[in-house]
């Protein structure tokens, strides 16, 4: 491929997460060629989309709601792996079984509108003039960091949840973790057992979910974060609506008092946290499990965002341009939603690219179901456990 010039294509699919390889599986089941109809960029070093980022002491048996990519079950996985070895590896196969043919690391710096009818994809790389861009990178690269008076005065170490990498390192330290999330929960029952202190401080009273978690609630968590979508809000996660769910590790860790919540302190002291009812807590490390936003920020040539500071979105197409379809993003930021997303802006796509020109590119491969790869099956399979942010 030759990428230093401006490259013709029919999609371009922009990271390689669930969403993005769920999205490339049902083009080439459709019949578009990789590298030839559609080509998949991303910017990290290797296969796992944001899994790969995971601390090394998340392993497989500790996750929730991971679902199978189309096609291919997750099988024999170790549950004492490292989730992010288990389903990196199981990403880099799904690659190579369905020849998806992923590069990286390519940075996408900016999606803007090539005049012509087409999107033009800058690259760290090269450029594309594309038909459609599916996107799909996640939340991973844009980690939430919360502001406090008295912040930049905080003598000890501040970090966020996406630079943490095992309890080890806050061994004796007097830790505050911030957060009401399944990471929150996840790092601070690891951190408690050898911290010399921990204190759990939420916006909100946390709510715990016990008992079954069927098809008609997933389907009810979805659709309030999808009717922010449709009003062009900001998405919630899904988890912030679902609630967080009731393993027996943190049962225990609620008997024990570490899950015993505080209100979100007033400021940060030089010596740790304080309320205004003259409450304080000292700390030597403040831990900001304070979730993800969008990242999103290479399609604001685009100007796609509303008034209300969110995408308007009719299922996984982009309202203000149809040529843009987001897939892991808002109702779609689950494992399972991926797979669907990804399976619905192919069929969106499909139908633009039948209903406008080519122009200059060649014409869209859909229905060339000859060449297409054995589907194996495309109903997800429950393979394991997911948390609750991540990339694509």
């Amino acid at each position: 491929m030759n990428y230093f010039g401006v490259r013709d294509i029919e999609v371009v699919v922009i990271g390689a997460g669930q969403a993005g390889l769920a999205a490339a599986f049902h083009l080439r089941r459709t019949g578009y060629r990789p590298d030839v109809d559609f080509v998949v960029l991303d910017h990290s070093p290797q296969p796992g989309g944001a899994w790969q980022f995971r601390w090394p002491t998340l392993t497989y048996d500790k996750v929730h709601g991971m679902h199978a990519l189309p096609g291919m079950t997750l099988t024999d996985a170790d549950p004492a792996r490292p989730s992010a070895e288990v389903i990196g590896g199981y990403f880099a196969a799904y690659e190579r079984r369905f020849g998806l043919r992923a590069h990286r690391p390519v940075s996408v710096t900016a999606v803007r509108d090539g005049g012509d009818g087409r999107l033009r994809v800058e690259t760290s790389r090269g450029d594309y003039a594309a038909r459609a861009v599916i996107n799909a990178t996640g939340t991973w690269d844009r980690p939430f960091w919360p502001r406090f008076p008295g912040q930049q005065d905080f003598r000890g170490r501040q970090l966020h949840s996406a630079q943490y990498r095992g309890p080890a390192e806050f061994r004796g330290a007097r830790v505050v973790v911030v957060g009401g999330g399944t990471s929150a929960v996840q790092q601070l029952t690891e951190i408690a057992p050898v911290a010399a202190a921990t204190t759990w401080v939420t916006r909100r009273p946390p709510v715990f979910r016990s008992g079954p978690f069927g098809a008609d609630e997933g389907r009810a968590a979805v659709a309030l974060v999808a009717e922010r979508v449709r009003q062009g809000l900001p998405p919630r996660s899904v988890v912030s609506v679902t609630g967080l769910p009731m393993t027996e590790a943190v049962r225990q860790a609620r008997e024990s008092g570490v899950l015993d919540r505080l209100p979100l302190f007033a400021r940060v002291t030089p010596d740790g946290v304080a309320w205004d009812d003259g409450r304080t807590v000292a700390a030597d490390v403040l831990l900001y499990a304070t979730g993800f936003r969008a990242a999103v920020d290479h399609l604001a040539p685009l100007r796609l965002r509303e008034a209300g500071g969110g995408i308007r979105m009719a299922g996984t197409q982009v309202v203000r341009d149809p040529r843009v379809h987001l897939v892991g993003y808002g109702p779609s930021a689950s494992t399972i939603g991926a797979n669907r997303a990804g399976r619905a802006a192919v069929r969106g796509i499909r139908r633009l690219l039948a209903e406008t020109p080519a122009g200059p590119a060649r014409s869209a491969a859909a229905g060339r179901d000859a060449e297409a790869p054995e589907s194996h099956g495309t109903r997800p399979h429950l393979v394991g456990q997911a948390p609750g942010t991540g990339r694509g």
